[in-house]
This record gives C-alpha cells, structure tokens and sequence, in this order.
C-alpha cells in the first residue's frame, strides 16, 4: 500500500514538473496579452488621465494578480472570488489598521498583512496579492494613505474590476483557455472522495 502510494506521489510529482517546464507558445502569447492590456488599461489611467492629478490608480499587487489571472487561470487563487474578494477585504483590513495605529509602523504592517491572510481564509478569497494591497494601505505614500477607505473603491476595486473583466475576454478567447476555471475545485473534490473511499 505505501508503495503504491510512493509511485503514484512520483508520477504525480513527475507529471507536474515536466508541464510545467513545458513551452507552449500560444499559452505565453495568451497570458501576455491580457495581462498586457488588463494592466495597460490601468496604467494608461494612471499615467494619461490622472497624472497631474492626487488619485493613485496603479498599485504594485496588480502586477501580481496578472500573473496568477493570466499566468495561471487554472489556479483556485486566480478565480474572480479570490481575485475581487481578496483585494477588497485586504483593503479593508489596511485602511482600518492605518486609522487605529498610523505611527506605528513596525506593528501596523504586519498585523494589516497577518489580518488579512485570516479573513480572506475564512471568507474563502485567499489571493496571495491581497497581502500586499493590505500592506500597501499601511506604508503607501500620503497620496494612498489621505484616501481612507476611499482606497478599497478607488484604486483598489475599480483596478480589480478591470483585471477581471479583462481576463473573461481574453482567457476565453480560444478553447485551450477556460476562466473563471472549474477544473481544479473538481479534481480536489475527487481527490477528497477518493481518499474517503480507500480508508
């Protein structure tokens, strides 16, 4: 039995690294394009509309949420619950943590980060981003930080909103794509089923 088990963890192990190391032109070319645009969007109204202006647009875990919406759809943190939720209840968490303790920064940071690993766990909108939205509402400029939690609506759901609707066009655009993805919340509730039926 625990050496079926140890072959099966090999293949498993063995599969994921060799697709994993795969080149696939047309799913680069795929993820390069949304995300070129989702962020360009975002970007474009920072940089072309907003530049003489005290709104900030453009925050730095967007750019990680491009790599898991575009890079990788198949995964349960890119999906839109966990790419919306988790960005707006980091906000939340940052903005109240910046209000409660703002000269306190050794302490502030951590805990809006640590808050909001918790919440989005128990809310189920874990994305890793998240974290840094949170932190970002802590240690960001004046501008970010004079907003309040006028932050949670305008960079921080707005942008996500643009992200999001950027990924249905452009991750559904040819077949081998599908996102919101369902694949993944499938194989884990098959995996669960077959484990509850071999013991």
């Amino acid at each position: 039995m625990a050496k079926k088990r140890i072959i099966r963890n090999y293949r498993k192990v063995k599969y994921v690294l060799y697709r994993e190391t795969l080149i696939n032109a047309k799913e680069h070319f795929w993820a390069f394009l949304g995300s070129f645009v989702g962020l360009g969007i975002i970007a474009y109204l920072q940089y072309g509309k907003l530049l003489e202006s005290d709104f900030v647009f453009l925050i730095g875990s967007f750019g990680a949420s491009c790599v898991l919406v575009y890079g990788v759809i198949e995964s349960p943190l890119a999906q839109p619950r966990n790419l919306i939720g988790g960005h707006f209840i980091s906000a939340i968490i940052g903005v109240t943590i910046q209000k409660l303790i703002p000269d306190i920064l050794w302490l502030a940071a951590p805990l809006a980060v640590a808050l909001s690993i918790i919440l989005m766990q128990i809310t189920k909108t874990l994305h890793p981003p998240g974290g840094a939205t949170a932190l970002i509402a802590v240690t960001g400029s004046t501008q970010i930080k004079t907003l309040g939690y006028l932050y949670v609506i305008f960079p921080v759901l707005l942008g996500t909103l643009i992200l999001f609707f950027t990924a249905l066009i452009f991750n559904n655009m040819t077949t081998n794509r599908q996102y919101p993805s369902h694949k993944k919340f499938t194989h884990f509730k098959k995996t669960i089923f077959n484990r509850k039926k071999n013991k």
